[in-house]
């Protein structure tokens, strides 16, 4: 065994949970926090937000993860997601985010998926979770509406944050309550630029990074957009803080139609109801003129 071996054994076998999560207390009872050591967080994406999602998840306590990303760290990937450092240049984001989380607690029991979720895996990737985060990227719309509707067959809670400009708006879904769909109004044949401005238009409704945000640089056929590594800081504070109350089945969750979007450039907090989803009147005004907006932008219907 060479020295860096053993200096790692040392330095694990000295580890204690107890006493690295101590300041936890306060915020948490000594008995949440032997509970949240139980639970499992699925993780899908392990790139801008879902890297954040585990590192912040992990130093909480939560004790198991299934994480999944079939990426490469590359340089554009530098300006925001947590493993993107140089020495990781080219490897898959979930294994080096996997290792990362270990360095926090090497206790972790956690699962890793190097492949694309699909229906054939989906259920694999869900087995046992407690509660579905999403980090996906923000134009996977399908692989998106998979991982939500299986959750809530499953009977999972599942949680969406999403950094937009210089904010975060994020969203809780029960699965007793609105879903996914009805909440988005995803259906057969709808095309990209339409998810899109439903998407859009569901996540953050009262829109507060819009004037500062240049929607020239959006392309839904790359996967290119305006993006902040502070957003992704703040998306996963607040998923984080969701994720809590549903493991420790505390009060306070505003499942959807309620929505929050808060914008630390503007120092601007919304909260509000959709009764309708994105269906409502006002919201359907708003998709059109957004669908509209990108259209003349050369972004076309695809």
């Amino acid at each position: 065994m060479n020295n860096n071996s053993q200096a790692k054994q040392d330095r694990e076998a000295t580890w204690n949970y107890h006493q690295a999560f101590s300041r936890n207390l306060g915020l948490v009872t000594p008995q949440e926090q032997e509970i949240l050591r139980t639970k499992r967080v699925a993780i899908a994406g392990m790139g801008g937000v879902g890297g954040v999602h585990l590192v912040t998840l992990a130093r909480l306590g939560v004790g198991r993860f299934t994480i999944a990303d079939p990426d490469q760290f590359e340089l554009v990937n530098f300006n925001r997601q947590y493993g993107a450092q140089v020495r990781y240049l080219g490897q898959n984001k979930a294994e080096v985010m996997a290792e990362e989380a270990r360095q926090i607690n090497p206790e972790l029991e956690i699962t890793v998926l190097t492949e694309p979720i699909s229906p054939q895996n989906v259920d694999a990737f869900l087995q046992g979770a407690d509660v579905f985060l999403d980090g996906i990227d923000f134009f996977a719309f399908d692989t998106r509406a998979l991982l939500f509707r299986r959750a809530r067959e499953r009977g999972l809670w599942a949680v969406t944050a999403g950094p937009i400009g210089f904010s975060t708006a994020w969203l809780v879904f029960d699965p007793k309550g609105m879903s996914f769909d009805q909440y988005f109004a995803f259906r057969e044949g709808i095309c990209t630029l339409e998810k899109v401005a439903n998407f859009l238009v569901g996540l953050a409704p009262r829109a507060t990074h819009l004037p500062y945000t240049d929607l020239s640089y959006v392309d839904p056929a790359t996967g290119r957009g305006p993006s902040a590594g502070l957003a992704c800081q703040l998306c996963a504070g607040v998923a984080a803080a969701e994720v809590l109350k549903i493991l420790l089945a505390r009060r306070g969750i505003k499942a959807v139609p309620w929505y929050g979007q808060f914008d630390a450039y503007r120092g601007i907090l919304r909260r509000g109801r959709l009764l309708w989803g994105v269906k409502g009147p006002w919201q359907a005004v708003k998709r059109t003129v957004l669908v509209r907006r990108l259209s003349r932008l050369g972004l076309g219907a695809r």
